[in-house]
């Protein structure tokens, strides 16, 4: 891959993995009702299961959804069912008080098993797959688009998680958290409107 197309893909990475999303609409309301350190292992699950979306994705993974629509259409049902339940976990969220202190952040394992859910990463993977890997380098091309992801996908994240933080004082107010979890919440679920377009 030449130094110039690792730049472009660099810079589609950063755009992709900063901008709005699913995942990082969680990071935000994660931040807020967890905090940064707690919400670590979610955004590391971000990073490892998009890594391991992509590898499949460049590995041939892409080419069936295009080949075999219901799947397609069954990855968005699944999706968008996941994605109302946890909008729904996150607008009923309660104040930092003791009934917060039974809840947990996302897990690794959970945030990683979202990622094949998650329509933004599918998105993003098959883009870049077909974007930016090489025919004639195609084991080493999707390891670069892979680790390069990774690489720029974590500390893109981390930002959502961060302003989140930031924002804990400001809404330590119970009435102020309700209504910035159940804001979240409709945000997370209108995440659902581009998979049914």
């Amino acid at each position: 891959m030449a130094f110039d197309t690792f730049i472009a893909l660099v810079i589609f990475a950063f755009v992709a993995s900063v901008t709005p999303g699913p995942n990082n609409m969680m990071l935000l309301a994660s931040g807020v009702n967890f905090g940064y350190r707690r919400t670590i292992p979610h955004m590391f699950g971000i990073a490892g299961g998009f890594f391991l979306l992509l590898i499949c994705v460049g590995a041939g993974l892409g080419t069936l959804l295009t080949t075999f629509p219901a799947v397609h259409t069954g990855l968005k049902i699944a999706g968008g069912l996941y994605l109302l339940y946890l909008a729904w976990k996150i607008a009923t969220a309660g104040a930092l008080g003791g009934s917060e202190k039974r809840r947990e952040p996302m897990s690794f394992l959970a945030a990683a098993m979202f990622q094949w859910v998650n329509p933004k990463a599918w998105m993003m993977g098959v883009s870049a797959m077909a974007i930016y890997t090489d025919p004639a380098e195609p084991y080493l091309s999707v390891l670069l688009v892979a680790v390069a992801f990774v690489l720029v996908n974590f500390p893109s994240v981390s930002v959502w998680a961060g302003f989140g933080t930031a924002l804990r004082g400001f809404l330590a107010d119970d009435r102020r958290r309700r209504i910035f979890n159940g804001a979240m919440g409709v945000v997370l679920a209108l995440c659902i409107v581009p998979m049914v377009q």
